[in-house]
């Protein structure tokens, strides 16, 4: 009997070696957790009294849940919870270690790479993942890859260019295309000739004339078919959707022209294609698939300068991440015929909002040009809690990037070092 007695802490080991302990009472002290492994080695241990302690019912105590179960004691006897204010009251016997959210997530710094980096896209070819990385300021495009024996990442350069702005990788029946959209010299799509390590070829000119300052590149696959779409930001351009044919990529649409378009992005709603386009001079627009093409659908109201758009699905919802980098940041959820605000979060000098997914994990990061980028916890609604702050000057892109069983986040940055994050976790009931 070790009760009212005021106790407020044991240690792991005090009750080592009492084997043939049948009853134990720690009831009315000041315990607020019990350390784990107490109860190591008392197989005979019938009757347990917890009762009168102040419990903080965290992760830390999950283990004595689950090994209340082994004991046949009263659900009274097993002591009430003191804290938090979710669980006041309640008999540790009721609750379950499911309960508890145990899981600590974080990315830590693994490896800076000396280059600055416009653009970043992953890829999964042959079951290995990459990244390609645009670098205008080097006149270069280059493949981020794991090397083994050093356990780190290294990113030789693969397509020298004049100026691009976005490298662009394709896989597409067993061969690596990359589609180079650069500010000079035209834009080309680039085929690797052989196997990883093998040398690029350029493979066809995209869009000659059509494109005079692409800015952002994406693809899709519907209708049996693969599309690719490039804005083009120049004050006379005009955004483009091209058709692969089977030797190159057509041109298959063009979008309405003159409006200096930043961003497109693909996805589905309401089982159809479509299309967000953002802009410099309009509000975003929505198109969606019909007779073969993409028409104009619906703008998004009350969010001028956006820069880019990127989507997410939760819970058979679609939802947008708009960056503007004057004003904040805004979560839309799509309501069937537009798309309706959730949320916003402050973001003046952002460029980027992405949404990915690490090691399991949702979340939302959102850059910032002038001070430090934030990392949002998705939660089931689609809203955000933030979790983290990371020091990335001038990030522009947020790439997740799977090695084995361990799960890094690669991030570009247009004037300094691009940034290679590791996603840890930690279980703070083991």
């Amino acid at each position: 009997f070790i009760e009212d007695n005021e106790v407020g802490a044991i240690e792991p080991t005090a009750l080592r070696g009492l084997r043939g302990l049948l009853f134990l009472s720690l009831a009315n002290n000041r315990l607020e957790t019990l350390p784990r492994g107490l109860f190591q080695g008392l197989e005979t241990l019938s009757h347990l009294d917890l009762r009168g302690n102040p419990f903080r019912c965290d992760c830390h105590l999950r283990w004595l849940l689950s090994w209340l179960g082994t004991v046949p004691s009263s659900p009274e006897a097993a002591g009430r919870c003191h804290s938090p204010s979710s669980h006041r009251g309640t008999p540790l016997a009721h609750l379950n270690p499911r309960d508890f959210q145990c899981q600590w997530a974080d990315l830590q710094p693994f490896q800076s790479l000396p280059f600055s980096s416009l653009g970043a896209e992953s890829f999964t070819l042959g079951g290995h993942q990459g990244v390609a990385l645009a670098q205008p300021f080097a006149g270069a495009c280059t493949l981020l890859e794991w090397d083994q024996l050093a356990g780190r990442f290294r990113a030789p350069t693969i397509i020298n260019s004049s100026s691009p702005v976005a490298c662009h990788p394709l896989p597409l029946g067993g061969s690596l295309l990359v589609v180079v959209a650069q500010l000079r010299g035209g834009s080309w799509v680039w085929r690797r000739a052989g196997g990883p390590g093998t040398t690029f070829v350029r493979h066809q000119s995209l869009g000659a004339g059509r494109l005079r300052r692409p800015h952002a590149v994406a693809t899709a696959r519907f209708g049996g078919h693969l599309y690719l779409g490039v804005a083009d930001s120049s004050k006379g351009g005009t955004s483009t959707v091209f058709r692969w044919g089977g030797r190159g990529f057509y041109p298959h649409q063009t979008l309405r022209a003159w409006h200096r378009d930043t961003h497109l992005e693909f996805l589905e709603l309401g089982g159809r294609p479509a299309l967000v386009v953002c802009s410099g001079a309009r509000r975003p627009l929505v198109y969606r698939w019909s007779g073969g093409v993409f028409t104009p659908h619906t703008d998004i109201p009350h969010v001028p300068d956006v820069y880019a758009a990127k989507h997410f699905r939760l819970r058979g919802h679609v939802f947008l991440c708009l960056t503007r980098f004057l004003g904040d940041a805004k979560v839309m959820r799509w309501e069937g015929s537009m798309f309706r605000e959730i949320q916003q979060v402050p973001a003046r000098g952002s460029m980027i909002f992405q949404p990915l997914t690490l090691g399991g994990y949702r979340y939302v990061l959102l850059g910032n040009d002038f001070a430090l980028s934030h990392v949002f916890r998705l939660g089931p609604e689609g809203h955000l809690e933030s979790t983290q702050e990371l020091l990335v000057p001038t990030p522009r892109a947020f790439v997740p990037v799977t090695v084995g069983h361990q799960h890094f986040l690669v991030a570009s940055s247009f004037k300094g070092a691009t940034q290679i994050y590791q996603h840890i976790t930690i279980d703070l009931g083991a």
